[in-house]
């Protein structure tokens, strides 16, 4: 277990690192694109030595492993947005059908948990609520997604871009959300520190997923259709360039 909980640490910090350089470095530019696959390999080790501890040393199995499967699912199928497998293979729906079942299954569940939580008195088994649903809308916003796309078949533009934004901004705010709970729990024996610091990580990801979502859904549609009235075609223009190469 010595060795999980370090490689489950080398894991995360080494996803951290990379998930910020992806976050700000120009989306689609090289160093975007190696810093995302590290991200997302990291992601998958720490998932799967969270699972691995939480099960080994019943630390909150409960929401733990929950956590590491609904992290490992949004990697994933952020991964598959932009580099989708063959259309032409059977394998590539069952898998993109498969994360659905499990985001639907681990969504129910832990709303439930903290549906269960509220009545009990704010507590289920000692874990607070909040986690629960948390963790519960995640994969079931994920879920509901996910069928949009299965019935769609979006595939490019904004929509496919603003899927792979937000999944995997939502993994580095998981990520940076353990971070900083571990840190909060071990300067707290040494140092006072004003909790509003631990949520700066945190804030930084949301802040800057909501940037980029807002150019990719707001700034961009809007550019293409003054491209098109300008030149006076029906026929589709190209998007504007605004630091996302796909």
């Amino acid at each position: 277990m010595r060795l999980t909980l370090l490689a489950h640490i080398l894991a995360g910090s080494l996803g951290l690192l990379c998930g910020y350089v992806a976050l700000y470095s120009t989306k689609g530019a090289p160093t975007h694109r190696r810093s995302g696959m590290l991200f997302v390999t990291a992601m998958l080790v720490m998932a799967l030595g969270g699972v691995a501890l939480a099960v080994g040393r019943d630390i909150a199995p409960a929401v733990n492993i929950p956590a590491a499967l609904i992290t490992a699912y949004l990697v994933i199928t952020a991964l598959t947005t932009v580099r989708p497998l063959p259309v032409v293979s059977r394998g590539a729906r069952w898998l993109e059908v498969g994360a659905m079942l499990v985001a639907l299954g681990v969504g129910t569940t832990m709303l439930t948990f903290g549906v269960e939580a509220i009545v009990n008195g704010g507590k289920r088994n000692g874990m607070p609520a909040f986690p629960f649903l948390m963790f519960g809308t995640i994969a079931l916003l994920g879920t509901v997604s996910d069928v949009r796309v299965l019935r769609s078949g979006v595939r490019k533009g904004p929509s496919r871009l603003a899927r792979h934004l937000w999944r995997m901004c939502t993994a580095l705010f998981i990520a940076a959300l353990s971070f900083s709970v571990q840190l909060a729990k071990i300067l707290a024996r040494h140092v006072h520190v004003p909790g509003i610091l631990f949520a700066i990580p945190m804030l930084a990801v949301l802040g800057t997923m909501a940037y980029w979502l807002w150019r990719v859904r707001v700034v961009v549609p809007r550019e293409r259709a003054q491209s098109q009235r300008a030149s006076g075609s029906t026929r589709l223009a190209p998007e504007p360039a605004i630091g996302v190469r796909e």
